[in-house]
Parts: C-alpha cells; sequence; structure tokens
C-alpha cells in the first residue's frame, strides 16, 4: 500500500501519523483480501478545513471529523472479484504505477484531540480509529441502516483490537 499523506494542520501528536495510519490500513486491506496494490491519500486538516470541503462535497456547512471519498463504487463492500469487471476497476488503476487508487480520506486534527478526550482515550486510538472507519468507506462499507452499522462498528472494534490499539 502506498499512502500519500499531507499534514496541513500543524498536528504534531507524540505518535508519528504516518506510521498508525500505513499500519491500520495495511492490517484492514489484509483482513479484507484485497489483492491489489492500493493507494490512497490522506490529509490531515484543521476544521476549517474540512469544513470547507464538507460544504464543497457534501453541501454540509459544518466541521467533521473524516471524509472519505472512495475511488471506485463498490456493489458489495470489499468484493473485489466483481470490482474487476466492471470499467471502474480500468479507471481506478494509476496508469504511471499500476497501482489501485483506493480513494481519498481527510482527517481533522482537531476532532481527534477533542473526541479523544470526550471518549477517554489517547489521541493515536482516536486517529487509529478515524483512518479504520475511512478505509472502510473507501473499501463499500458504510452506516446508513442499523444492519450496515452493525457490520462497519464490528470491523472498525476487531481491526483495531487485532493492532492492540484499544480505549
Amino acid at each position: 500500500m502506498t499512502l500519500f499523506m499531507e499534514n496541513e494542520s500543524g498536528y504534531e501528536p507524540d505518535f508519528n501519523l504516518e506510521e498508525v495510519a500505513k499500519t491500520v490500513i495495511d492490517h484492514i486491506l489484509k483482513m479484507e483480501d484485497c489483492p491489489f496494490e492500493c493507494e490512497i491519500n490522506l490529509t490531515v486538516t484543521d476544521n476549517e478545513g474540512i469544513r470547507v470541503i464538507n460544504k464543497e462535497f457534501r453541501e454540509i456547512d459544518s466541521a467533521t471529523d473524516v471524509l472519505s471519498f472512495p475511488g471506485v463504487a463498490f456493489e458489495t463492500p470489499s468484493d473485489f472479484d466483481a470490482l474487476m469487471k466492471t470499467p471502474d476497476y480500468f479507471y481506478g488503476t494509476n496508469p504511471d504505477t499500476g497501482n489501485f487508487m483506493l480513494g481519498d480520506m481527510m482527517i481533522s486534527s482537531e476532532r481527534v484531540i477533542s473526541q479523544a478526550k470526550d471518549y477517554g482515550h489517547n489521541e493515536k486510538r482516536e486517529f487509529a480509529f478515524l483512518v479504520a472507519h475511512s478505509t472502510l468507506h473507501l473499501l463499500g462499507y458504510d452506516h446508513m441502516t442499523d444492519e450496515d452499522a452493525k457490520v462497519m462498528e464490528a470491523k472498525q472494534d476487531q481491526y483495531l483490537k487485532d493492532l492492540d490499539i484499544n480505549r
């Protein structure tokens, strides 16, 4: 997995943002049986930066903790076999590298800090959670129904537990 990360917020926690993101994403891709070498773009920004993007792309004029922009639309989450039979697969491949462009994620550093306090865990755990949440969105998971939310939440919890990133 290739991660292109930009920290435009100046956030400097006591852990390595890129290392944690790579560890979480790599583990999820492995557990979801992703057969591709993937590329993901991650931008760490502040509340104002994420608010602007949220307004532009979702027409919601407020800050949020994480935004996910999948590179392709999975019919069924993590169904790579079906994906390879669609034009999305061809157009989702970087012609320069041959890597599959899974998508983009944006995380608010201010929300990492405040939500870690609100939920009573450290910033590393909150950042890892948001990376896991966004990665699952890039793989086609969602939480629009109670059933879908239960599946997604169980996966997030299990994958972080596997990595010993606990509350």
